[in-house]
């Protein structure tokens, strides 16, 4: 990956990481309850994720950049722990009036993407990135990975205000690895009503010879043909043109268990941005 230096703006906090000071920027900080559900859902069935923490012997997990509430942490706490009981998880906030007491079992750090000296397996960052700019993402992941435990995975992502449309990267230690799009079937007319949430470093890419607007284009495609299926409701007819997608060559990864979300998982080279 590219090593982009920042653009820096009068509010940031500029990385220092020799000294230990937070590296990134205060953000808006809003939040709300069950706001990043659709992510956790898939985070707490993912194989990859539910084996790096049943086998780590001390696993932790960190949340950078909470907002300015501790909800979704605790919640993302609560899930995870129904994959490993014992799992530490750590909150941190490069804004330190936004520093809180332990709760809901979670402890709450001033930090940033340096993730406070820690080296945890598996690391999240939702609705950050996406109020850098684009040149700055690069540098905010090295940060990062460079810093997991090993084996450790590390999600970023972006969603809508309450959580209706959202999508997210998997990254590992060598880069992205996935992009996934989720959305409420009953919110969505189609699925490139989810481009305004695609994370930073691919929102402005979906344009005509992108791989992201191929995909996107697919998608629709797929939604219109398999317009059939509308009386059985949005889920089936996203089931079916998933299968649709599937079938004309674009590497979805399979479902394996009954959703409530309409979603669709894609390898990081199928839709990585061009030169």
């Amino acid at each position: 990956m590219a090593d982009h230096t920042p653009n820096l703006r009068a509010h940031n906090v500029r990385a220092e990481e020799g000294r230990g000071r937070p590296f990134g920027v205060i953000t808006r900080g809003t939040t709300g309850f069950n706001r990043l559900r659709r992510s956790d859902r898939w985070t707490v069935h993912h194989p990859r994720v539910r084996r790096l923490l049943i086998d780590a012997p001390a696993p932790l997990a960190v949340d950078v950049g909470y907002g300015a509430s501790h909800t979704t942490t605790v919640e993302w706490a609560a899930r995870l722990r129904t994959i490993r009981p014992d799992l530490e998880v750590v909150g941190l906030e490069i804004d330190p009036g936004r520093v809180l007491p332990p709760q809901g079992g979670v402890r709450f750090e001033l930090g940033g993407f340096e993730l406070a000296g820690h080296h945890p397996h598996l690391v999240r960052a939702f609705n950050v990135l996406r109020q850098y700019d684009v040149d700055q993402v690069e540098k905010a992941w090295e940060s990062v990975l460079r810093r997991l435990a090993p084996g450790g995975l590390f999600i970023e992502g972006t969603c809508d205000e309450i959580g209706r449309r959202a999508a997210w990267l998997l990254l590992d230690a060598d880069g992205p690895v996935s992009l996934t799009l989720a959305w409420d079937p009953f919110d969505v007319a189609t699925p490139s009503d989810l481009a305004e949430r695609l994370p930073k470093i691919l929102i402005h890419r979906n344009t005509p010879g992108e791989r992201i607007h191929e995909l996107l284009s697919a998608a629709d495609d797929a939604w219109n043909r398999a317009a059939g299926w509308e009386p059985y409701g949005p889920r089936v007819r996203w089931r079916n043109a998933r299968a649709e997608l599937i079938a004309e060559g674009w590497p979805i990864e399979p479902v394996r268990r009954n959703l409530r979300d309409s979603i669709l998982t894609i390898p990081w080279g199928a839709v990585a941005p061009g030169t």
